[in-house]
């Protein structure tokens, strides 16, 4: 009688790159803060040998992966074009070649490459988390409305629920102490 496989998680750091930040092109609402939550998650990763991947959007100015949660050798890097990370990029094969199974998914923005991310992942069938509080974006106009980052963020977040748990990093790194 075969044993069923453990799942095998992996952490997919989204576009938390230079240009997000103060002074970059496309500065979000406190990508510091969300940056160190996330390097918090990618550290507790690479203590546990676990499967990281850094996404990064092209551009021409900027999109060096931020510092704080840079790649070290042996993690897999994947340059994309579209805002969905699987799109047009070889990460579905490599997560499936890994028998990955569960995705921890952080990164910017909320609303636009995470939640893409998060929402092709759960559809190729994979258990999503996101860690809310190591993602963020910016205030959004429609017409004459302008909706500000927090509130676009949480609304995001809101939606995702059909697709992932959502928690916040000091959840995620007491529940995953070992």
């Amino acid at each position: 009688m075969a044993q069923e496989s453990a799942a095998k998680t992996a952490l997919i750091i989204i576009d938390i790159q230079e240009f997000y930040y103060p002074g970059g092109s496309s500065a979000l609402f406190e990508p510091e803060h969300a940056g160190k939550n996330a390097q918090k998650i990618l550290e507790r990763f690479r203590q546990k040998n676990e499967l990281v991947v850094h996404v990064r959007h092209y551009a021409e100015k900027g999109m060096e992966i931020h510092t704080d949660v840079a790649p070290i050798e042996g993690e897999k890097v994947i340059t994309k074009h579209q805002v969905n990370s699987f799109r047009d990029t070889d990460l579905l094969a490599y997560l499936h070649e890994n028998k990955i199974t569960d995705l921890v998914l952080v990164g910017m923005q909320t609303n636009m490459c995470l939640e893409a991310a998060t929402r092709a992942g759960a559809d190729f069938g994979f258990k999503c988390t996101v860690v809310e509080d190591a993602c963020t974006t910016k205030d959004q106009k429609f017409g004459d409305h302008i909706v500000n980052a927090r509130d676009v963020h949480y609304v995001a977040l809101a939606t995702l629920r059909a697709y992932a748990k959502i928690t916040d990093t000091e959840t995620f790194l007491k529940i995953n102490n070992e």
